[in-house]
């Protein structure tokens, strides 16, 4: 049994026009930051809010906000419920393509997504549970 839920994060970096989605343990102990941002971790991350002309441009652009404005949570935030939902559909895309590109007469269903984190994760609006009927996370509720 796992003792703690892992918290799903949104990493965006606009100037190279990549989101991707992670856990707590694998910003700390996964390239991810790297992939991402092409620094070696978070820390980091403020030097390049400061002094990186071409990546403020592209926070301020992508947001609509002043320099000044800009924050490391613009950036890296716990992910949303509609996070994970645009993230299923890019992930049934890129199913898609696969299997037009190995050209596959198979009529595998589509929608089946492999469940991407731990069955149970953490998102802004709450802790949410993998279901295998739909392929998604749905919401826990809290109850007796």
């Amino acid at each position: 049994m796992e003792n703690t839920i892992e918290t799903v994060y949104r990493l965006e970096n606009p100037e190279k026009n990549i989101i991707k989605f992670a856990t707590g343990t694998q910003l700390r102990y996964e390239d991810v930051i790297k992939e991402v941002f092409g620094v070696a971790c978070i820390n980091d991350l403020h030097m390049m809010i400061q002094y990186n002309k071409s990546f403020q441009t592209s926070i301020c652009n992508s947001y609509g906000i002043s320099e000044k404005k800009i924050t490391l949570d613009k950036i890296i935030r716990i992910a949303s419920k509609a996070d994970m939902l645009t993230f299923k559909q890019h992930l049934i895309e890129n199913k898609q393509n696969y299997q037009q590109d190995q050209e596959t007469d198979s009529v595998e269903n589509t929608t089946h997504v492999n469940r991407p984190f731990d069955t149970i994760i953490k998102l802004q609006e709450g802790i949410y549970q993998w279901d295998d009927s739909n392929y998604s996370y749905s919401a826990v509720t809290n109850g007796a």
